[in-house]
């Protein structure tokens, strides 16, 4: 009776939903049921909600409070202490005799908002019971209340809560696995399990639009999440409205569907373009102004861009007239502060009007989640620049992706330098900040060193991502207490070298997290947690990612790398090819993304890159990898930068070249340097340069790299 009066009472209260219970039927019955751990009210929404009458394994701390005792009567309760093996022996017996127990294997509440650490314990249970798993995800308590998130998230007092039941799975450890080995293994697959839950259970296939207005009853309509060097913080019913005044002064001039360029700087301004174009079902087209003129004409033409969105003052600061110029003759470059002027009081107040209502009359107009979202334009740092097509859905994945892995919350600020025609700044500086209750400050250049670091520690920042070239200028002109609010610093788009780390942990004490992706990603594949951490490596995959890896003739130990996942673009757009959607295909069947690069990945599942499948040079019949050449070169010379490149050679294929701004470096110095390098995977010539070319994003230029070794040569 008391459990009939419960399930009735919390439902009216929070409008419990629960789904999946044919997978909790399905499980048998000796199951291990394993929750992430919300709130105090998780053991309550279970003993209540879930059917039969099972066993509750509830930390001994908690089971004693007061408040608790007469709900406990409603299953039978084993306390217990997951650190201490006498208690885990006892409740592995007590499974073995086919009952259904529920364990959080976290061991205590959460007070990230995130999973916490998972208790190898469990895991060990699961294995020696021969329990089956059944994964439960309780979503909703954290806001209550009853959580441990005050002053961290918004809280209520009747936020809804679902409880989502997953298929039943087993912990399967390889019979020669012993002891600690076997046990730290089946804690890390349970580990996977959790992240695994919390993701295939987040709702990621809906549109950023859709994503907004959640975010915003989430976190409430004052809530900030974006601001700029005019310093005015924009609320999310202040960025719902502008998106959708500039939304229907763009709908007028644009087609349904259509790509339209975007030629503008990091700002809140750009900010309400690219989510008033999405709003309507036009697709931004970022285009990537440090390629002047001739890139952003090119990427038109690939993208069939016709209308392109800029701004006056923008193009007057960057001094970009020429560029403008050029390509107003190529298509229709319409300036905002025009735009702005056919906007008029009665369309804001209307605006207005419908971002308080935006909840009920969104949902019968939203387009697919699989409907383009954004084209976002390759770096060409070895060839042609392809606009790549990510939907709504392939960006909401990454960010959920990241979430089950890395803990991020509402009190957060990322500084974003990053343009927002870079794949890293668009998906992950911009869209990632506000879809979930952060706060994203707009800078429009990552190039100014010395005022980043002052701006990072003006804005009490806690979030930045990078490239190793920029992180390493930062740090050379920071103060040592710029940074001192930062609690992820992540690197990314080309290798974190060991000198920039030392560094970073030195003068500020902060550890970088390397991380890998494309832009083709959406754009995170991997990436270190502090949870799941290996220096030298960029992380473990994704959760819900499936890899492969292709021998490479010459190389040992690393293969080339296929990805598959719902963070995989849609597909390319050629420049042979204008406007054709070309879906990603491999060897491996449809959406199986080539990687083009060269890893290795450990039983772990920690990634290491090896280098580029074309940056590999074959000298004399041997595979010669270029990255490593460039590692070694900056262990010996760390203070300076280096590229190397290849060019044919009459007698042995290829030869190997490696430019760098080390005064005096000479080929005898680095062999000589080189202790246990083998001769053949040494650059056959050094050249000194004043500067490496790079692109705006930080990474090595490869084709002017090689024109500029021609030259040389």
């Amino acid at each position: 009776m008391l459990k009939k009066i419960l399930h009735w009472l919390l439902t009216l209260i929070y409008k419990v939903e629960v789904e999946g219970l044919e997978n909790y039927k399905k499980a048998g019955g000796r199951v291990l049921i394993i929750s992430n751990h919300t709130s105090f009210l998780d053991p309550l929404l279970l003993g209540v909600f879930l059917p039969d009458k099972i066993t509750f394994a509830i930390n001994t701390q908690i089971s004693e409070r007061w408040w608790i005792r007469p709900f406990l009567g409603l299953s039978t309760v084993f306390p217990m202490n997951p650190t201490q093996p006498l208690s885990l022996k006892a409740l592995i017996h007590h499974l073995q005799n086919n009952t259904k127990t529920v364990i959080f294997p976290e061991g205590r509440i959460t007070v990230t908002g995130s999973l916490m650490k998972i208790y190898d314990g469990t895991g060990m249970v699961a294995d020696k019971s021969g329990a089956a798993i059944l994964p439960v995800r309780i979503h909703g308590a954290e806001y209550t209340h009853f959580s441990k998130l005050r002053n961290i998230v918004r809280l209520r007092w009747f936020p809804k809560i679902t409880i989502k039941i997953l298929p039943h799975t087993c912990i399967k450890a390889k019979p020669t696995l012993r002891g600690k080995s076997r046990r730290k293994y089946c804690g890390h697959v349970l580990a996977d399990l959790m992240s695994e839950m919390i993701f295939s259970t987040s709702h990621y296939k809906q549109t950023l639009f859709s994503a907004l207005l959640e975010a915003r009853t989430i976190h409430g309509g004052k809530h900030t999440v974006a601001e700029d060097l005019e310093r005015t913080p924009l609320s999310y019913n202040a960025l719902i409205t502008r998106t959708l005044v500039i939304g229907k002064a763009l709908k007028k001039i644009t087609q349904a569907e259509e790509n339209v360029g975007v030629f503008l700087p990091n700002s809140t301004k750009t900010l309400n373009v690219v989510l008033g174009l999405q709003l309507y079902g036009r697709v931004p087209a970022m285009l990537n102004y440090s390629t002047g003129s001739k890139g952003m004409i090119s990427a038109c033409k690939t993208a069939q861009v016709k209308t392109v969105l800029s701004s006056r003052r923008f193009i007057d600061l960057a001094k970009l007239n020429t560029d403008a110029e050029a390509l107003a003759e190529q298509v229709n470059l319409v300036y905002l502060e025009d735009l702005a002027e056919s906007i008029s009081t009665i369309n804001k107040l209307k605006a207005v009007v419908q971002s308080t209502t935006a909840d009920y009359w969104y949902k019968h107009q939203q387009f697919s989640p699989e409907s383009a979202a954004v084209v976002l334009f390759t770096s060409g740092s070895e060839g042609e620049p392809k606009g790549v097509v990510l939907s709504h859905a392939n960006i909401l994945a990454n960010h959920n992706q990241l979430k089950a892995r890395i803990s991020f919350n509402a009190q957060d600020i990322v500084l974003n330098f990053l343009p927002m025609f870079h794949s890293f700044g668009f998906t992950v500086g911009t869209m990632l900040p506000i879809l979930n209750g952060m706060t994203t400050f707009f800078y429009p250049s990552p190039l100014h060193y010395s005022v980043i670091p002052e701006i990072a520690y003006d804005t009490g920042a806690t979030i930045m991502f990078g490239t190793n070239t920029f992180l390493a200028a930062y740090a050379k002109k920071a103060h040592a207490y710029d940074f001192y609010n930062m609690r992820y610093v992540v690197a990314g788009a080309e290798k974190l070298q060991d000198s920039t780390r030392e560094l970073w942990s030195e003068k500020f004490g902060i550890r970088i997290l390397e991380g890998y992706g494309a832009t083709e990603t959406a754009p995170v594949a991997s990436v270190n947690t502090p949870m799941d951490f290996k220096q030298g490596t960029v992380g473990r995959l994704m959760p819900d990612m499936k890899f492969q890896l292709v021998e490479i003739p010459g190389i040992e130990d690393a293969g080339q790398l296929y990805l598959y996942g719902p963070n995989i673009m849609q597909g390319y757009l050629l420049a042979d090819n204008p406007g054709q959607l070309v879906p990603p295909e491999s060897k491996f069947g449809k959406g199986w993304y080539d990687t083009g690069d060269i890893v290795n990945i450990d039983d772990e599942g920690f990634v290491s890159i090896r280098g580029r499948s074309k940056r590999f040079a074959k000298v004399s019949g041997e595979m010669v990898s270029l990255t490593a050449i460039e590692q070694l070169a900056s262990n010996i010379w760390p203070l300076a930068q280096h590229a190397s490149t290849s060019l044919p050679d009459p007698k042995k294929g290829e030869q190997v070249i490696l430019l760098t701004t080390q005064k005096d470096a000479t080929s005898k110095q680095l062999m000589a340097l080189s202790t246990g390098v083998h001769a053949i995977s040494l650059p056959k010539k050094i050249f000194v340069v004043d500067a490496i070319p790079v692109l705006a994003t930080g990474k090595t230029n490869y084709p002017e790299v090689t024109m500029l070794a021609e030259s040389l040569c």
